[in-house]
């Protein structure tokens, strides 16, 4: 479910009530942790953290290099989180802390699903999204392009 809003307050407005809280309760989170130079725009119909291409415009689709990414789809909520496939431990740790938090995980490849903001542990999120750096994220991705 796709938007067509162009800015992230749109985006959050068009939102049912119970949504418009829980994915700006998600937001605030993520902005909290955002690391330095990732910038949250809309892409994609959800709000996106990004890697400005000015840092690495050497995309596959000439967009800009997706972080994280947080959306309202059809029958669900979802937390993109990129940032943590840099390295295999740091998605090890993700799910294991998921898991302890004793919360109901249910992932995608790097997407998180959510129907409820008491169903997401907010402090897992809030590591995932500090755990990379914007530097090591790009590294990653050069050398994951090269292979």
């Amino acid at each position: 479910m796709q938007s067509s809003a162009t800015s992230v307050q749109e985006y959050l407005e068009s939102l049912p009530e119970d949504r418009h809280e829980a994915i700006a309760k998600v937001r605030a989170v993520i902005l909290k942790n955002l690391p330095h130079g990732i910038e949250e725009t809309m892409n994609w119909g959800m709000i996106s953290y990004e890697v400005p291409l000015k840092i690495y415009p050497d995309t596959y689709n000439k967009k800009p290099l997706m972080f994280a990414a947080l959306a309202s789809q059809k029958n669900h909520m979802a937390v993109y989180l990129s940032g943590i496939y840099c390295d295999e431990s740091l998605r090890e740790k993700f799910e294991l802390d998921y898991k302890a938090s004793g919360k109901k995980m249910d992932m995608g490849k790097c997407c998180v699903r959510f129907k409820k903001l008491e169903n997401l542990p907010l402090d897992v999120i809030g590591w995932a999204i500090g755990a990379v750096d914007m530097e090591t994220f790009v590294l990653f991705t050069k050398e994951n392009r090269r292979k």
